[in-house]
């Protein structure tokens, strides 16, 4: 894929969310706000942050329990991990689903910037099978890279993220703050 049409890729990826978030009665940006919102802050798109991995997936899917900013426990099963580089630095993120049946992986990470440049609780990746597998790979790209929606409103409850998904690195993909 060359570099340009990725990045329009990405760009009407973010359009149609900027829209959504804008207009629709779901949105998670406080009705209050919709008004003088029009859209979120972004990284540039950026092809390094982009990977076809293959899903080291557990033998064993660890039950585990990660906390929401609620003050909930959630049940996850630890499904597999990611390895991938970044300058030429190796680098693991763990996947998650919430039962066996479930098709999405759950990849929810912090790195340097957050609490910097990007939300202080995390972001996360939501990876469908049937957009985001191809073949035996799966396309783990950090641009596509969200706030959890308790960054927009504290009407929602979100997902901690486990201390095993915290990376030493700047992932300078993906959205930034909101405010």
């Amino acid at each position: 894929m060359n570099s340009e049409a990725y990045k329009n890729q990405v760009e009407l990826n973010r359009i149609g969310k900027d829209n959504f978030f804008k207009t629709n009665f779901q949105s998670p940006i406080p009705p209050e706000e919709r008004t003088k919102f029009t859209k979120l802050n972004y990284f540039d798109p950026d092809l390094k942050y982009r990977f076809e991995l293959e899903l080291e997936e557990s033998d064993h899917k660890e039950k585990i329990k990660i906390e929401d900013t609620g003050s909930n426990l959630r049940d996850f099963l630890k499904w597999g991990k990611f390895t991938f580089e970044i300058n030429k630095q190796e680098y693991v993120l763990f996947a998650y689903k919430s039962n066996e049946e479930e098709t999405r992986l759950f990849v929810p990470f912090k790195d340097a910037t957050s609490g910097k440049e990007t939300y202080g609780a995390g972001r996360y990746i939501d990876l469908e099978e049937e957009r985001d597998k191809i073949e035996n790979k799966w396309i783990l790209d950090l641009n596509f890279a969200t706030n959890p929606w308790c960054a927009y409103s504290h009407n929602y409850v979100c997902p901690l993220i486990p201390f095993e998904n915290i990376l030493q690195v700047e992932i300078k993909a993906g959205e930034k703050s909101y405010k």
